[in-house]
């Protein structure tokens, strides 16, 4: 086993001109501060990764495994043609929350509503990054360029704060064909902070998850079920 050790201010280094106009946009900060590059390391992992590193999992640390790992591996070669990141649907009616503009002024879209038919944005708490796929793909590489990232937040009346996983979610509501949906039990979040902030009459809708579950997220601080 082969364990590789990165240097965070080596990586943001790299990372900050590909990110920097993205995020004015998806930031908690006002403005694009150089610390939160690394918060959009996903989303140009292709661009600073030796070109032998094909495929990479990236995930966050409030997670619990209940399953072999080698499992949620074996997902790459479920892809469709064309696909070139993994990734679970949020749980949360949190881009109902901020597509609100866009869902007023376009009252027939599936931006925002829950599934199974809708377009409940993703969780970039578990990701499968292909990076020979991401490399390849035209159209991904585009959408990384300052005067895209533009033209679709302003489409979108898009302000978010939640770094790549925002940028993913606009980028899916535009092309969906670029992402490969985990099932929820990859990626079964337990936080339920919007059902108590004016959305409890819809939250089950986007909270719900059928199966066993493979790995729990407990992200805002959620307790992780015990064994």
């Amino acid at each position: 086993c082969q364990v590789i050790v990165h240097d965070v201010n080596e990586l943001t280094e790299k990372l900050f001109p590909i990110v920097e106009a993205m995020q004015k946009h998806f930031s908690a900060g006002s403005g694009a501060y150089y610390s939160d590059s690394i918060f959009f390391l996903s989303v140009a992992m292709h661009r600073i990764m030796p070109k032998e590193i094909t495929r990479i999992i990236q995930v966050d640390l409030d997670l619990k495994y209940k399953t072999n790992i080698q499992e949620l591996f074996d997902e790459f070669d479920k892809f469709p043609e064309g696909a070139v990141i993994g990734i679970a649907r949020e749980m949360q009616p949190v881009y109902r929350h901020t597509f609100w503009q866009y869902r007023r002024e376009n009252p027939q879209t599936k931006v925002g509503e829950p599934p199974p038919d809708g377009l409940p944005g993703f969780n970039s708490g578990v990701l499968l990054l292909n990076l020979e796929a991401m490399r390849q793909s035209k159209l991904y590489n585009q959408l990384l360029e300052p005067t895209m990232v533009q033209k679709l937040t302003e489409k979108y009346h898009f302000k978010g704060h939640l770094g790549d996983q925002d940028f993913f979610t606009m980028v899916g509501m535009e092309h969906p064909e670029l992402f490969h949906v985990l099932d929820c039990t990859w990626n079964r979040q337990l936080c339920t902070w919007w059902r108590d902030h004016g959305y409890s009459d819809v939250f089950d809708q986007y909270f719900q998850c059928e199966g066993e579950v493979r790995i729990y997220h407990g992200n805002c601080n959620t307790p992780i079920p015990e064994d």
